[in-house]
């Protein structure tokens, strides 16, 4: 035989040991593969697909139309939870031959998922997502690179079948992932080197009284935006009255834009931290009302100082910045009286290393300066400092407000005071100093042709001419163009937050200065 038909039929015996080989390796990996998610794992899942290729020339594997339930589901249909999936096509890239043939485990350089939609019925919010999803994918699976596109995620609370949180059009990547045993058994069950996450819209109710929307959220290692966030009760005011057992305030809260940059998030152990250069808040609307209906809440109120302080866990903020934003602040005593309203608008802050004392000796001054109009017209600036480890909460605040008619603030006094007021407050400034014991300091203020109507107590709506005539008598009209002192020294009720202790101190000043 010539040697070029020795060649010819080397060629071909070698040609044809290839494809017995990649059809019997094709068909070992289509009989491991079921066998390797479904049967001799302990996953706690069972996974079905329609169709299934595999190229091992390009080490390729594309399934479609996926589906993913809980073994334990199979069993009992009622008491059903854990994930339930459908996907509409999934590639997998990379993917080593004999780790899968012989070690029972997928091991590849990337997985593409299209289309997913995913449902987590959840027994209660303390059902660990880790031990769901992370270890039991973590036992078969290993992958450098995932890619999830157009998916939709919902989580579903199994006693009630009430929507907990829903995300839609979720897109993910994240790259350099690493899961070891080691790694399994930290807070996050997965490291990684780089995220890029987005989605159209996410819903999710917290509690019983809110659920909270968004818009577009992008959010990658970089920082985070989120678009129109909304924070909105599930009951009106009477409803929401008639649930507390004791005071509480109401939040409606919107906000055109979320901005978080530079962030840096993640466990040091067990700890869990959060660090980022800048947030910023556009266009804030915040709502507060409270009723002074239901039983005073008796239990103490901390100071600002020690609520950072106790944090659990270690958070820097360099710098917190509020801009272009509205504040209200409203406050029913009862329903014959009505609603005080106090109004903060524009409203802008801007606060400097906002810190917890998580695991920290020293700390610098947390600084905050407030540039705001009081009820929609005069200027009001304010200056505020303290120290998260100082344990005494001690802080001084100072502020100055300018050009104030005096009728504005009828929507706060009439309900609150019962008192209504006319003139000109030319200029107020205070310059106070406390702690957690209560406050200190020195109150000015200038103004004109100032006049006070005092109401009923019984009759609201009609004035009290007796207390009228007096006050006509004894409060002050004018300070003659000079800007009048009086020192004040008020003591902290524990029950009240720090803003009735601003409120008390000024009207203290007032007080002194006024008769």
């Amino acid at each position: 035989m010539k040697w070029y038909w020795k060649v010819f039929i080397g060629i071909c015996t070698f040609l044809m040991l290839v494809i017995v080989l990649n059809i019997g390796i094709n068909f070992c990996i289509k009989f491991q593969l079921p066998k390797i998610i479904n049967r001799e794992n302990d996953s706690a899942y069972f996974i079905t697909y329609k169709n299934l290729d595999i190229s091992l020339l390009h080490t390729t594997i594309k399934a479609d139309g996926i589906v993913i339930v809980p073994k334990a589901a199979l069993k009992d249909s009622i008491n059903k939870s854990g994930i339930y999936g459908k996907i509409s096509s999934l590639q997998i890239k990379g993917f080593k031959v004999w780790n899968l043939l012989f070690n029972d485990k997928l091991i590849t350089n990337s997985i593409i998922v299209e289309k997913p939609q995913v449902t987590l019925y959840q027994k209660s919010n303390k059902d660990n997502i880790r031990n769901l999803v992370a270890e039991p994918f973590g036992k078969i699976v290993a992958v450098s690179d995932v890619f999830l596109n157009h998916g939709e995620f919902k989580i579903i609370n199994v006693k009630n079948n009430k929507m907990v949180l829903s995300v839609y059009n979720f897109n993910f990547k994240i790259n350099g992932i690493l899961i070891t045993d080691k790694i399994l058994e930290k807070k996050i069950p997965i490291e990684f080197r780089n995220y890029n996450v987005s989605c159209d819209s996410i819903n999710y109710q917290p509690n019983e009284f809110y659920h909270i929307q968004t818009e577009k959220i992008r959010a990658a290692n970089a920082g985070l935006n989120i678009a129109s966030l909304k924070i909105i009760p599930e009951y009106s005011r009477h409803e929401f009255v008639s649930r507390i057992p004791k005071e509480q305030n109401l939040y409606t809260i919107s906000c055109k834009s979320i901005n978080v940059n530079k962030m840096n998030w993640g466990f040091h152990g067990n700890d869990f931290f959060f660090n980022c250069d800048a947030i910023v808040l556009d266009k804030l609307a915040a709502d507060i009302y409270r009723s002074r209906e239901p039983p005073d809440d008796l239990s103490k109120q901390h100071l600002y100082n020690k609520l950072l302080r106790d944090m659990n866990f270690d958070l820097k903020i360099d710098t917190f910045k509020v801009r272009n934003s509205i504040v209200e602040y409203e406050e029913k005593k009862s329903a014959d009286i009505g609603t005080a309203k106090l109004i903060l608008n524009p409203f802008n802050l801007t606060a400097t290393s906002i810190c917890s004392g998580f695991k920290k000796t020293t700390l610098p001054n947390l600084k905050i300066k407030i540039q705001c109009g009081l009820m929609n017209s005069a200027p009001l600036n304010v200056n505020w400092k303290l120290n998260v480890m100082d344990k005494s909460d001690g802080f001084s605040i100072n502020g100055r407000l300018t050009d104030f008619d005096a009728e504005k603030i009828i929507p706060f006094s009439k309900p609150f005071l019962n008192v209504t007021t006319k003139g000109t407050i030319d200029e107020v400034l205070f310059n106070f100093t406390g702690n957690d014991k209560g406050i200190s300091g020195k109150f000015k203020v200038k103004y004109d042709d100032l006049k006070l109507t005092i109401y009923k107590k019984n009759d609201r709506k009609k004035k009290n001419k007796v207390l009228t005539f007096l006050a006509k008598i004894f409060v002050k009209k004018n300070t003659k163009d000079k800007l009048k002192d009086a020192n004040i020294s008020v003591e902290r009720n524990q029950e009240r937050s720090f803003y009735d202790l601003l409120w008390r101190s000024i009207l203290e000043g007032l007080k002194k200065i006024l008769v």
